[in-house]
């Protein structure tokens, strides 16, 4: 499982990278609809992939970013546990039942694509000898 990667880093904040892939809704406290984003390929600093997705509530940090699919998001965020599927008191909690998440997302910023290569990678001949 790939979330193992997440289990070792359990409750440090690191810098994490994913793409978006679209945005989702989910009933919150009380019957709230809130509303998601789906991250998927999420890799940590290094480049090491740490979960193939994760949702994240639609925070104003996400939200001003105007994402579209295929984005590069980076971000910092804490490792923690959950349950998941909905458990009774009365039933017992296992490993199984166990998962990890990032919570907590701050400076979360767009990587804009690069469209063009530097200068440098092309032969003089096609940009001219007056350019430096």
């Amino acid at each position: 499982m790939v979330r193992e990667e997440l289990e070792k880093r359990f409750g440090r904040r690191e810098r994490f990278s994913g793409t978006f892939k679209r945005f989702g809704s989910k009933t919150g406290y009380e019957g709230r609809i809130e509303k998601t984003v789906l991250l998927v390929d999420i890799k940590d600093k290094d480049g090491r992939t740490v979960s193939d997705h994760l949702w994240f509530r639609l925070t104003k940090g996400f939200e001003v970013l105007n994402l579209q699919v295929g984005d590069t998001v980076t971000f910092d965020a804490r490792v923690s546990d959950y349950v998941k599927g909905y458990v009774r008191e009365s039933e017992f909690i296992d490993e199984r039942t166990v998962d990890y998440k990032l919570n907590y997302p701050t400076k979360i910023q767009k990587l804009t694509p690069t469209i063009a290569a530097p200068l440098e990678q092309y032969p003089k001949e096609k940009w001219g000898s007056n350019l430096r």
